[in-house]
């Protein structure tokens, strides 16, 4: 996922098609919200804002904080993996990925804040509340491993990072995805049960796939991949 001078075709249009994705979600998700109140948008039925239109003041700061923060993630994270930043400007890909990472944590913290009042109940609590807890972890792991020297690692654990931040997209798809299968002939439709049956899936669906796919790439790359450690046990002596 590091396209440049020497990256195939298809490596080319796999980073462009996520890095115009990733564009395309920063504003489609962050926009509606600064145009206008949460009540007012509350009202038009526009995105999360009638979940957190009420919510207590510091839950509405996070999901304001998440969303930018989010955003400039997004924005951000994509460059990331441009080889030709990374040679021909160093000094830039360092100032973007401390900016890409800060944002990160900023956002994670806000997620966890909000996890407990998301609209999809446990499941949400613990999935978007797992996603917030290894987005926050994976990018810590990718800046001691930087600042150790170990760009491998650093590599390898930015790749994890940015496939969580991924799931603000992949957590559209598969809504439209979910809501197409529920649309399929045979039935009555109701958009609005199918979109809450299909909000229900999201909050793991959103990034689990992200992470294999990610680990799979990190492997085909050659760099560090991750293993759970096993317990090491002495043989027992039958003496």
């Amino acid at each position: 996922m590091s396209p440049g001078a020497g990256g195939s075709i298809a490596t080319r249009a796999g980073w462009t098609w996520v890095l115009l994705s990733s564009l395309a979600i920063a504003v489609y998700a962050v926009v509606p919200y600064l145009t206008a109140s949460l009540a007012a948008l509350s009202e038009d039925g526009v995105g999360l804002a009638p979940n957190y239109d009420g919510r207590p003041w510091f839950v509405q700061l996070a999901f304001y904080v998440h969303i930018v923060a989010g955003g400039i993630a997004l924005v951000a994270g994509p460059l990331q993996f441009w080889r030709g930043l990374r040679t021909r400007h160093p000094r830039v890909h360092r100032w973007t990925g401390r900016g890409y990472l800060s944002a990160v944590l900023i956002a994670g913290v806000a997620g966890l804040v909000m996890a407990p009042f998301n609209s999809a109940g446990l499941v949400g609590f613990f999935g978007f509340g797992a996603l917030a807890v290894l987005w926050i972890v994976t990018g810590l792991r990718a800046y001691r491993s930087i600042r150790a020297g170990d760009v491998a690692s650093h590599r390898a654990w930015m790749m994890r990072n940015f496939a969580l931040t991924y799931a603000a997209v992949t957590l559209r798809l598969w809504i439209g995805v979910l809501l197409g299968v529920q649309a399929m002939p045979g039935g009555d439709f109701d958009f609005g049960a199918a979109f809450e049956n299909a909000y229900a899936a999201v909050p793991f669906l959103c990034w689990i796939p992200n992470l294999i796919v990610a680990e799979w790439l990190i492997r085909r790359c050659g760099l560090p991949s991750y293993a759970l450690p096993m317990s090491s046990r002495q043989p027992v002596s039958t003496v």
